[in-house]
């Protein structure tokens, strides 16, 4: 299959005129305007395909795979852009046919290939004899189904445009509904098993592939986290929280461009059982926060108290649309998450925020740090993180994935697309909210 790399010289014309609108709004903050030159367009320049069948593949960056996840942020800042583009339009609607087709494949796979080419990470056991040659890794995260709905979801809102809800997303559609009803009851009725022959814990499924037992709560279960680390428990609260909004998306496109009743009905009847699920067995009342929202747990009434940096993740409650910035539960939730009572936020002497499991203690990422700043509503705190962004990019001029917070020299993951483009959408924000200055007075 042939393929056509997006370069810098032909950067759809919607992308041009936002870096020049950059020129004029960021002039009085040279090192900011460079690095949202370099950041912005950086999915565009450098990890997206056009192929000759019509999808495109967006790969994360340094790895050549494409994850469901990272693909579908990477394009997310672009999509009202695409309104008055059909240079984006072409990219995020292949992206959109590429990934359905994927989840059709193996809707249990979260990283897939360019080609069939049988490439994959590591030769992992699964229920499967022989896996996809498509599939690249196949760690089951409920957010990798979640992120191709809310992307074409949002194109939907954005442009008007309903070519991407062809027959195969719908059935794509069907195909999630029914995996996730599956994993309500992981353990009576999921084929799912997961093992690498790893000495690291969290590259792999206890309990020989199923993972640790789980109760059930109406919540859906999932293997691994966003970070591709497996969960402690098998609720990944913010996880199930995402599956509610885009089954909410799930069901509105149902009704108004598929006319299907039977699948609305189904989307909105398992949005409130995980919710209810949410609601009963998710939140957790602290002895100092008072009622907050579990990362995990697994319905037993044991509960992992913690965040991490990537997406879905408690920070990112209302950047998902769960919530609202000012939820008494959230707010809660968020005083603990910027406390040293959560294990992984971190203080130094360049930075403080959260980190992951995924880097070494005393890393925090940028995409946590861009999060923060994108559900806040203090405007004090969202300037000190964009100074913290400014000051933390290794004088590289882009964003990474985990970085020292007494050495922002020390980072992992030099070319991370993900965190670049989610990087340009908080400054493309504050541009349009025409809040620069307020940020970053002169």
């Amino acid at each position: 299959m042939k393929s056509e790399e997006v370069s810098a010289l032909n950067l759809p014309i919607s992308v041009q005129e936002v870096l020049g609108q950059a020129e004029q709004q960021l002039a009085r903050h040279p090192k900011l305007l460079r690095m949202f030159k370099q950041c912005f367009p950086n999915t565009l320049e450098t990890t997206t395909r056009l192929m000759d069948d019509g999808t495109a593949f967006v790969f994360t960056g340094d790895i050549p795979a494409m994850w469901l996840r990272d693909s579908s942020a990477q394009v997310r800042p672009y999509i009202p852009l695409a309104a008055s583009d059909p240079e984006l339009s072409r990219i995020i609607e292949g992206l959109v046919k590429r990934q359905v087709r994927c989840i059709l494949i193996d809707p249990y796979a979260n990283a897939f290939n360019e080609a069939a080419n049988n490439n994959r990470y590591e030769d992992d056991l699964t229920e499967l004899e022989t896996p996809s040659p498509w599939v690249w890794e196949r760690k089951y995260e409920i957010d990798s189904l979640c992120y191709p709905i809310q992307i074409s979801y949002l194109y939907w809102k954005h442009t008007g445009s309903v070519a991407v809800f062809d027959s195969v997303y719908r059935e794509a559609m069907h195909r999630i509904v029914r995996l996730w009803r599956t994993e309500q009851h992981h353990f009576e009725q999921s084929p799912y098993r997961f093992t690498r022959a790893t000495k690291l814990k969290t590259e792999t499924l206890r309990n020989r592939g199923l993972g640790m037992p789980v109760n059930y709560t109406g919540m859906t279960w999932s293997g691994f986290r966003p970070s591709d680390d497996a969960c402690t428990f098998g609720y990944l609260i913010p996880a199930n929280m995402f599956a509610c909004v885009v089954l909410g998306y799930m069901a509105e496109i149902a009704e108004s461009v598929f006319k299907d009743s039977a699948l609305q009905a189904e989307a909105l009847e398992l949005r409130e059982e995980i919710d209810h699920g949410i609601r009963t067995y998710g939140i957790y009342r602290h002895p100092v926060y008072g009622e907050i929202y579990a990362y995990e747990t697994d319905g037993f009434g044991n509960y992992n108290l913690m965040d991490d940096a990537n997406v879905p993740s408690l920070l990112s409650i209302p950047y998902l649309g769960y919530s609202s910035k000012d939820d008494p539960v959230y707010l809660n939730t968020r005083r603990f998450l910027f406390s040293k009572d959560n294990p992984y936020y971190y203080e130094g002497s360049h930075a403080k925020g959260i980190g992951s499991p995924h880097t070494p203690p005393q890393y925090v990422w940028h995409i946590s740090l861009i999060m923060q700043a994108l559900t806040s509503a203090d405007s004090g705190e969202i300037a000190e993180v964009v100074r913290t962004l400014i000051d933390t990019d290794g004088d590289t001029g882009f964003m990474h994935e985990g970085f020292d917070v007494n050495n922002p020299a020390a980072f992992t993951r030099s070319w991370f697309a993900w965190a670049n483009t989610l990087f340009g959408e908080l400054i493309l924000t504050l541009m349009k909210e025409g809040r620069i200055g307020e940020v970053l007075p002169s």
